[in-house]
Formats: structure tokens, C-alpha cells, sequence
């Protein structure tokens, strides 16, 4: 009788908030399916607004109501929030609750659905995204290009494709998500790495040396910007023809430098480079005294790439002498758990460092098994993030806002193929929230329609003015500065 009576209420409540236009709707008891999932996730109070669809329906009433004030009430075949009014009623929202109450006709029946919250951060977030926009299969280039986009609205904005620079472009780092430092990389014919230091012009160098196995990759700025660590990789790449995962990529040697802008020398040391172990995906701590790498034993590659694990590992560096310590610390050592690390990210706090897991390799955004996990620094404490983990699809290539309370991934669990951009809020105990799929206007449309991968998603500050034409003449000229190598 109490459920009965519970149910009745709720469909009372259901009926004041679905609009005039909605007629004596039927309570369907249900969550609403609706696409992308947004449901009870925690956004930034300048998020562009979170348009969704309800497939199967013919149309959708959709109520938003403040907890602090505010109503939004849209009606249409699909929830389409005016900019201006979405804004109004997020930033009267901080720190609080937006009760999300949605009507649909359905095969001329109007149903209502159980309501869902959206939460409002006090935390704000950056500016926007860059990213490489790719074919997912990697097998041919095609079109590929770094994009930026603005978070508070829908505006994406190319800043370099293959349409104006001949060579794949890879490799976009910015020093903790400001623009005024910037490194890109360009392979090719016309190849070199673009770098551009306290917002002056770019210049392309050569960054190969006799002293080192390729051009300097996977770039990572000192927060001094006196610095950028690289590792230099021999890289394959290869298919399964009948595997749970389609592609493989696997390094045959791999080593850690540094580059000093202001003196043009790579640095290193014997336990960054060498033929004992496989170093990769460096990374430096907030305060610039720590190198944080991945590193494993060699393997016969392909016969053992199955048993390739890396650890995560960090080494003590002086940023005003350009040197590192003669001892290399392992945070987490992967073979006894059976699994490999890559891509360690420190958050700009200094709490925590965010890494990917897999079952072996380094290059996890095609390992189907591939997970986030935080280490605590202090204590040493592993959390899992199964929250901002999805079951059984690739989640890799993270990236934290500057004030780390928000960090974005590249995941492929909407269809096991296509690597979308997801937001997450996280908070000072290191607990995420329920991750967002990027939002879009038409958001089904867009991304049935939208078919590339997002490539390694960074947090920028402000918008990046990067002039393309000026880039490409400056590669086509074949005028390279060269780094200098510092022996240990």
C-alpha cells in the first residue's frame, strides 16, 4: 500500500513539471535511458549545456529545477537547452542539486520518468580541450589533425590538419595547460618538432642526435618551462587477425631525456638510457624535482610482447643544475600483480599521480582491459576509480585541470571502436564522480556522424593561437635548429 501510494505521488509530481503541452501521462516506473548518460553526474557550472536524446520517443518535455532556484523547461523531439538560460541556472546552482524531470510521447502516449539530479561543482575547469582528431583503425592516416575546443559552448576550432601540413601531426603538449609553452610534432618528409616557449614564435628543430634512437617524443613540460622531457622510441605497429584486441603497438628500445631550452642540450643519465630497460612516458612533478617514467625489462618482441610489463618509476631531478639522482625509486612494481603501467600524469596539487593499467605493453588505448588508477603520493595508496571506469573497454589518456579537480580520458565504451573525450570531476580525498561523455548539440547526430577518435585530450587555460600557415612554411623550408646532447 505505501509503494502503491509512493508511486502515485511521483506521478503527480511528474504531471505539474512535464509542461502544457504534455496530456495525462502514464508513471513508467523507469530511469530514462537517455543518450549521452548524464544522468547524477557532476558538471562545472560554465559547461556548454547537455543536450540528450531519448531514443524511441517522439518527443520530450524536459524540466530542470534548481534546488537553490531557477526553472528551465524545454519541449521538442529532443532536450535542447538554450545557451544563456543553461548558463543562468548552473551558475545560480554551485554547490547544489538540478532536479532533471523528463515526459516523452511514445506511440502517442506520454510516459514520465523517475527524476534525476544534476550536480553543480563549485570547481571550476579550464578553458578547454586540444586534441588529435584520427581514424580509429590507424591504418591509413587520412585526414588527422589537433583541435581545440571551448567547454563552456559547442565551438571546435582546427588548428592544424593534414589538409595544410604534409606529415602526421602527433605529439601536442602544453606546460600545465598554458599555450604559451607548447610542443608539436610533425613526422614526415617535412618533419620536425615545432616549439614554442613563453609564447614566442615557433621554431622547428631536429631533435634526433647520434646519441640518441630517434626524434624526442611523448613530450612533458617542467613547470619552470626551462624544460621538456621526451622519450625517444623504436616504434612498431601491428594487427590481430584473431584477437579480443584489434591493434598493437610495442616499443623495440625506448630511453627518457631532457631537453634545456636555455642551454639547447638533451640531458640524461645511465638509468634513463641504455640497453638494460625500456623507459617511457616521462613526467615531472608539480614542483619540478621528481621524473616520473615507466620502465621495463627487455623483451624478444614479437615472441614475449605478451610478458612486456612496464613499472612505474621516478627519479630525483635538479632543475638548476640539469641533473638527476643516481637512484631510481619504483613506485608501483607491476609483474607480481600481473599487469602493466603507462602513461603516469601527477596532478598539479602534488597528491596524486593518475596512471593506465593493462594486462602487458604500454600503448593501452587499444587493450580492451586497459583501466585508470590514482596513487596517493604520501602514502603510497592505490585507488581503482571504478567509478570513472567503464567494464570492459578502453580507458586511457588522461589529463587533470589546473586546479586538478577535474581530469579528462579518452574511453571507448560506447561502441568498443571509437575513442570519445569523458569529463570526471574528482575531489580533495581523490573520490571521482560519474563521468560525461564531451557534450555536443545533436549529440546522437554528432557522433554517429563524427567518426574519428579523440586523441590524447589536454586541458588548455585559454585558447591556443596557433597559425598553421606560418607553421607550414616554416616546415617546407627544411630550416631546422638541431638539439645539442649533453653526455652523463
Amino acid at each position: 500500500m505505501r509503494t502503491s501510494l509512493i508511486l502515485l505521488v511521483m506521478a503527480a509530481l511528474a504531471v505539474i513539471s512535464c509542461g502544457r503541452g504534455v496530456q495525462d501521462p502514464v508513471f513508467s516506473g523507469r530511469s530514462p535511458e537517455i543518450f549521452p548518460d548524464y544522468r547524477n553526474v557532476t558538471v562545472p557550472a560554465t559547461i556548454a549545456p547537455l543536450d540528450f536524446v531519448l531514443d524511441g520517443t517522439e518527443r520530450l518535455a524536459v524540466t530542470l529545477t534548481g534546488e537553490k532556484g531557477g526553472i528551465l523547461h524545454v519541449e521538442g523531439t529532443a532536450a535542447r537547452f538554450p545557451r544563456k538560460a543553461w548558463r543562468k541556472i548552473l551558475s545560480g546552482n554551485k554547490g547544489a542539486a538540478i532536479k532533471v524531470e523528463i515526459c516523452a510521447l511514445e506511440h502517442g502516449q506520454w510516459l514520465s520518468y523517475i527524476p534525476f539530479n544534476l550536480h553543480v561543482s563549485e570547481d571550476a575547469i579550464d578553458y578547454g580541450l586540444v586534441y588529435r582528431l584520427i581514424l580509429p583503425s590507424y591504418e591509413g592516416m587520412g585526414k588527422l589533425g589537433i583541435y581545440q575546443r571551448e567547454l563552456s559552448s559547442y565551438r571546435q576550432q582546427e588548428l592544424v590538419s593534414t589538409e595544410e601540413v604534409n606529415g602526421c601531426i602527433n605529439c601536442h603538449s602544453f606546460n600545465r595547460g598554458d599555450p604559451k609553452d607548447m610542443s608539436l610534432h610533425v613526422r614526415g618528409s617535412h618533419g620536425a618538432t615545432l616549439l614554442r616557449h613563453g609564447g614566442s614564435g615557433l621554431e622547428a628543430f631536429t631533435t634526433k642526435t647520434d646519441s640518441t634512437i630517434s626524434s624526442c617524443v611523448y613530450p612533458y613540460w617542467h613547470p619552470s618551462g626551462n624544460y621538456v622531457a621526451y622519450s625517444t622510441n623504436t616504434t612498431r605497429q601491428g594487427f590481430y587477425q584473431r584477437a579480443e584486441n584489434v591493434l598493437e603497438v610495442f616499443d623495440y628500445a625506448s630511453d627518457v631525456v631532457v631537453y634545456d631550452i636555455r642551454r639547447n642540450r638533451l640531458l640524461s643519465s645511465p638509468l634513463l638510457k641504455g640497453d638494460g630497460a625500456w623507459e617511457t612516458f616521462p613526467a615531472f612533478s608539480p614542483d619540478g624535482k621528481t621524473l616520473y617514467f615507466c620502465s621495463a625489462a627487455p623483451r624478444s618482441i614479437p615472441e614475449e610482447l605478451g610478458e612486456v610489463r612496464y613499472n612505474l618509476c621516478s627519479i630525483a631531478f635538479d632543475p638548476e643544475e640539469g641533473t638527476f639522482a643516481d637512484t631510481v625509486d619504483t613506485l608501483v612494481l607491476a609483474a607480481p600483480a600481473d599487469y602493466s603501467v603507462s602513461f603516469p600524469r601527477p596532478s598539479y596539487d602534488g597528491r596524486f599521480l593518475m596512471y593506465t593499467v593493462s594486462s602487458f605493453g604500454n600503448f593501452l588505448i587499444w587493450h580492451n582491459d586497459s583501466d585508470l588508477r590514482l596513487l596517493e603520493l604520501e602514502s603510497g595508496r592505490t585507488l581503482p576509480l571504478d567509478e570513472a571506469n567503464s567494464p570492459a573497454a578502453a580507458d586511457s589518456y588522461h589529463s587533470w585541470s589546473s586546479n586538478s579537480r577535474w581530469f579528462v580520458f579518452g574511453s571507448r565504451r560506447e561502441d568498443q571502436t571509437h575513442t570519445r573525450a569523458y569529463l570526471c570531476h574528482i575531489d580533495a580525498d581523490g573520490v571521482p564522480g560519474k563521468p560525461f561523455l564531451l557534450p555536443q548539440r545533436n549529440p546522437r547526430e554528432w557522433y554517429n556522424t563524427h567518426l574519428l577518435s579523440f586523441n590524447i585530450p589536454e586541458f588548455v587555460t585559454e585558447p591556443v593561437r596557433f597559425d598553421s600557415h606560418k607553421a607550414w612554411r616554416k616546415l617546407r623550408s627544411h630550416k631546422r635548429e638541431q638539439f645539442g646532447y649533453q653526455p652523463w
